[in-house]
């Protein structure tokens, strides 16, 4: 195999490969980006067994052939290479060894054999369908702040994707929870979706996905079956097994009768709990509101490093209330609102509070009081 690929185009191939790559595996193969060529194009491919990511780019073809090499040595090399510089790779199977040429660098790198890298049996997937970059982009974006990094609640590890009904239509649904935050978030049904089996996207994958959806105008190509999910653009494939377990029924959490309504500016109060959380020795120090009319105090108080307070116009009419929550929770949903203005709505104390962005009900996040 001999190749000539601009280093551009070899480094956005090879960064994505070995992202995947896992760094500590008892497999050496794992560790390697399989390297095909053929015709005008060279396919990178890299595996940790559950994530398969198939890059395409083009390429000057000078022998056709196919090779397997440490993906994360490759990338370090690319990576320090001049900007647009052409590099060729020149793989020698009889040797095992791969050269990496640039200008006056020269690399040679050891070898796998190909036949040895495990390449992800395709599935039959029952529901094919198409979104746009920018539509995927708000549903995982949106949902992964709430994901769990619990092992033992296995199935609250990932993203939820499903089908679900909201406002007399049916709508694709990203659900993310780990039973103090949660995040629901909706998008117009795409066309071809409507019999999706739901399923869990690991966190990994939700990482890598975000890649593939840079382009607001990219078309991706969404598959999905009982086990596997796959996203795709005409030359990154990203194909991942789905959690094996059932998601909890998330609808039973999100509280229906709060009517306590608070309107405040979002970015005003992000910044507002972010300064009063500082004086805190932990993140996880609650940070406690005071509703009173048209007004909102944030205070903090740690008894072994200080006390803040910070007061906010705010629009609330209803009773006055006092309510604690953990400062980092409330920061990350504060800090997923698009919208000029975010709506708390409460209950009481001791209940789940619910935040959606102004009147928009199509991202809705729910998080647990704490006691203060």
């Amino acid at each position: 195999m001999k190749i000539s690929i601009e280093r551009s185009t070899l480094l956005k191939a090879v960064s994505q490969a070995q992202s995947v790559v896992e760094r500590r595996n008892t497999i050496p193969i794992l560790a390697n980006v399989l390297i095909e060529a053929d015709g005008n194009e060279v396919q990178f491919r890299a595996t940790d067994l559950d994530i398969e990511v198939l890059d395409k780019s083009p390429a000057q073809v000078e022998r056709a052939g196919a090779t397997t090499v440490a993906a994360t040595t490759l990338h370090e090399i690319v990576r320090k290479l001049p900007d647009g510089a052409l590099v060729v790779l020149t793989a020698d199977e009889a040797a095992g060894r791969l050269t990496v040429e640039a200008g006056r660098s020269n690399f040679t790198l050891a070898t796998l054999p190909k036949e040895d890298f495990p390449v992800m049996a395709s599935s039959e997937y029952e529901t094919s369908f198409t979104a746009k970059a920018a539509v995927l982009r708000r549903l995982f974006d949106k949902s992964k702040f709430a994901i769990s990094t619990e092992e033992t609640r296995y199935y609250l590890n990932g993203v939820y994707m499903h089908i679900s009904e909201s406002d007399g239509g049916n709508v694709l649904r990203c659900v993310a929870t780990d039973g103090h935050r949660l995040a629901r978030i909706d998008a117009d049904l795409p066309e071809g979706a409507a019999g999706m089996p739901g399923v869990i996207v690991p966190r990994k994958t939700v990482g890598e996905l975000r890649k593939l959806l840079e382009d607001d105008e990219m078309d991706i190509a969404v598959s999905v079956s009982e086990t596997k999910v796959r996203f795709a653009t005409p030359n990154i494939t990203l194909t991942s097994k789905v959690i094996d377990g059932t998601f909890p029924d998330y609808s039973r959490v999100i509280p229906q009768g709060n009517n306590r309504r608070l309107e405040v500016d979002a970015a005003e109060f992000a910044q507002a709990v972010d300064r009063v959380a500082t004086v805190s020795s932990e993140r996880s120090r609650a940070v406690k509101l005071q509703l009173g009319e048209d007004r909102l105090i944030l205070s903090v108080n740690a008894p072994d490093s200080g006390a803040a307070e910070e007061e906010l116009a705010v629009a609330y009419g209803d009773e006055p209330l006092e309510i604690g929550f953990n400062a980092k929770y409330l920061l990350e949903i504060a800090t997923q609102v698009d919208r000029e203005n975010a709506v708390f709505l409460f209950n009481s104390s001791g209940d789940p509070t619910l935040m959606r962005e102004g009147n928009d009900t199509s991202a809705v996040y729910v998080v647990m009081p704490m006691r203060v």
